[in-house]
């Protein structure tokens, strides 16, 4: 599934309309604020609604439950999700998410994709050195103390302060705690909470099966359902060279879910745009969203006839592929809702509704009455910046790994000898653990396919601004987009992780001295990146920030806080029940069973099941669950959320949405929306049955049941 941030940076699409996601009454009725009996909502965990769960279903959410929730489950900074499922630092999660890992850990002679991995034993696990795990230890709230710092403010002052404050606050609290500290906006700046993290850096993998039945169905088959697919990892988490030791996990179920039944996830949601005003919404219709589209079709052509040009080209280009096709098909299941009349006119009734509430009382009016106002004209703003901002400072131009670190390694050196609050939000000291982390790993990089993606990203630039654009003539000359991103990626060194290592520790000496012809063409477009930031911060951050927050403290007045926050790649737990739904007609099974992938088999890419399966189909058993749906209300981010039961007890573990789902960034409709996921019964009968993993096997079953098994030594 996708993901911003999920997979951001799937054939001929088949789109969703708002028709075909049932956008009926019970959805009018959300988007106008009256209250919903839906199973809906990506709800922090300090105003997870427990009373209205206990009513429905009978269920205690105790304290007990609700911390070892917090405690078992993970962040993958990568923009995925996962959980500890055995004491022994073993963490579960999708195929998809280790993508880096994959790519760091396979060659020509050693192909992860095409034959999975299985480490048997502690030693033989791969390091992931890309990879970067975050566990919620502590939320505080802080609201009080950043609205005090920026009450009173004009648009500029107040994001100029804002930010200063958050990099004081995230400072502080990293310098006395040794955690990751980051403070989340809620409803848009309506409630600001301060996320303490306890990092992990030291991440191997233990199992990983091959990328045909992980994704299985391939593009065709990505956001649809019924689905046949194994999309899962394991890798584990080492703590002073051992497997963490951990009282914090859940222990996975083999026995799985049946229909009907209460599920919960936990995981940690992207981004949705579901309390955003219209204004906005009109923007990512009319402009951001046709932008993205063009670029990510043009992009998929070049890779997909890159891919054509041999198996060695083809296997180098698996993962960026998929992350393109899937970007690609979850924006354009959004904008389909996006240009839905129905849609945007049940937002503009609930939008006016909120204001005519608002306007009948008189200090309401005048504390919140202009911010949909000022909001409208951010967005105006917006577009007469956003090709330069998202080309230039968004990077997109620049579509190559060399470059990312070049600009980082750049920006490293300019912004870490200033003051922490003065700096770049990515520069300071809270986040530059994290940030050199990923900067140092030791990557894999193709030349090929980096000048490829190069060379088309700034030939993008150079249609969008124009060749006699002053900044594409300084930057260009007289060389095509061809001729650049063959010199740069055919001379840079910065693939090596001890050259990147040698100009961070140095900073801006190591920097000045550096000839890489990658820095230097860092340095030469870094002026005019910054220039368009501080226009898009001071014109429209400053004031989406301000506005938007003003904008949830009157939601907050009229409706009260039972209003759940919009995602911000967060923890957030969802609840709902195993349930299948009607397509085109036809009622769809929750449940879809293991024969069901053999049946699909065709034996013509993308149907194709690996060998070993084919091999071990005598052994398996036909009738087991594969893969299941439920309403959970999940979206980009998600992917590795492990499905609970109600003892916090692993029945699946998510890896994608279906196309109903899409909708799911503006609005939830518990009719059609619909998360998928692999079923515990299925995995550990393809662990046995298949993988030979018996180990693996032992050790989530003695996890499962801690006072009957001893520890496995693997």
């Amino acid at each position: 599934m996708s993901t911003a941030p999920d997979v951001p940076p799937s054939g001929l699409p088949r789109v969703v309309s708002c028709r075909r996601m049932g956008l009926g009454t019970a959805v009018l009725l959300s988007l106008l604020g009256a209250p919903g009996q839906a199973d809906e909502g990506m709800w922090t965990l300090t105003d997870f609604p427990r009373e209205r769960i206990q009513r429905k279903y009978g269920f205690n959410a105790s304290d007990e439950w609700m911390k070892k929730v917090q405690l078992s489950s993970l962040r993958l900074a990568n923009g995925c999700s996962g959980a500890f499922v055995s004491d022994q630092g073993l963490v579960m999660s999708n195929h998809h998410c280790v993508s880096e890992c994959i790519v760091e850990q396979s060659s020509s002679l050693r192909d992860l994709n095409r034959n999975g991995y299985y480490a048997s034993t502690n030693a033989n696990e791969l390091k992931c050195s890309s990879l970067e795990l975050n566990q919620l230890l502590e939320i505080e709230d802080v609201t009080a103390k950043l609205q005090a710092v920026t009450r009173g403010l004009s648009d500029a002052e107040f994001g100029v302060a804002l930010r200063r404050e958050i990099s004081h606050m995230e400072m502080s609290c990293a310098s006395a705690t040794k955690l990751r500290c980051d403070v989340v906006s809620l409803y848009h700046g309506g409630k600001y909470h301060l996320y303490k993290y306890r990092r992990f850096s030291d991440v191997r993998l233990v199992f990983l099966p091959e990328t045909g039945t992980a994704r299985f169905g391939g593009d065709p088959d990505n956001f649809n359902y019924p689905r046949y697919s194994l999309d899962v990892s394991f890798v584990r988490v080492y703590d002073n060279g051992q497997p963490l030791r951990t009282p914090h996990y859940f222990p996975v179920n083999p026995v799985g879910v049946a229909p009907g039944e209460l599920v919960f996830s936990t995981g940690n949601p992207g981004s949705t745009q579901r309390l955003m005003t219209v204004s906005q919404l009109e923007f990512l219709r009319d402009v951001q969203n046709p932008d993205l589209l063009l670029y990510l079709a043009e992009l998929r052509g070049h890779m997909l006839e890159f891919a054509r040009l041999g198996p060695e080209q083809r296997r180098i280009t698996t993962e960026p592929l998929y992350g393109v096709e899937n970007w690609y098909k979850s924006l354009l299941g959004q904008q389909e809702t996006l240009v839905s009349r129905n849609f945007l006119s049940a937002k503009r009734s609930s939008e006016e509704a909120l204001r005519s509430q608002v306007a009948q009382n008189p200090d309401w009016q005048k504390r919140f009455g202009g911010a949909w106002d000022a909001l409208s004209r951010s967005q105006e703003e917006l577009r007469k910046i956003y090709k330069e901002h998202s080309l230039l400072e968004g990077g997109r131009a620049f579509n190559s790994t060399l470059f990312h670190y070049a600009r980082q390694l750049v920006r490293g050196a300019e912004e870490r000898p200033k003051p922490s609050d003065q700096r770049l939000s990515e520069y300071r000291d809270s986040a530059l653990e994290s940030l050199s982390h990923e900067l140092l790993a030791r990557s894999t990089l193709y030349p090929q396919l980096e000048i490829l993606t190069l060379s088309y990203s700034l030939g993008k630039l150079r249609e969008a601004l124009g060749p006699n654009h002053p900044f594409i003539k300084e930057t260009f000359g007289p060389y095509s987009p061809e001729e650049i991103a063959r010199n740069l990626i055919g001379s840079s060194r910065l693939a090596d992780a001890s050259v990147r290592k040698a100009l961070w520790d140095g900073g801006a000496k190591a920097l000045t001295a550096s000839t890489d012809p990658m820095i230097r063409f860092a340095k030469a477009v870094d002026a005019q990146s910054r220039l368009i930031r501080r226009q898009y911060q001071d014109t429209v951050e400053s004031v989406e920030k301000k506005n938007s927050e003003l904008v949830a403290q009157a939601l907050f007045a009229v409706q009260g806080t039972s209003v759940y926050p919009d995602a911000t790649f967060s923890l957030r737990v969802t609840y709902g029940t195993v349930r299948g739904y009607k397509e085109a007609g036809t009622e769809l099974s929750p449940i879809t069973l293991l024969g069901g992938a053999f049946e699909r088999h065709t034996g013509r890419d993308p149907f194709v099941l690996p060998g070993a399966w084919l091999a071990a189909k005598s052994r398996l058993k036909a009738s087991t669950p594969l893969n299941f749906v439920s309403t959970l209300d999940i979206i980009g981010g998600n992917s590795g959320s492990p499905v609970l039961n109600r003892d916090a007890q692993v029945v699946g573990v998510i890896f994608d949405g279906n196309l109903q789902s899409l909708g799911g960034a503006f609005f939830y409709d518990d009719t059609a929306n619909r998360a998928i996921a692999v079923h515990t019964s299925g995995l550990f009968e393809t662990l046995r049955g298949i993988y030979n993993a018996q180990p693996l096997v032992k050790e989530l079953q003695n996890a499962a049941n801690p006072t009957q098994s001893a520890p496995v030594k693997r």
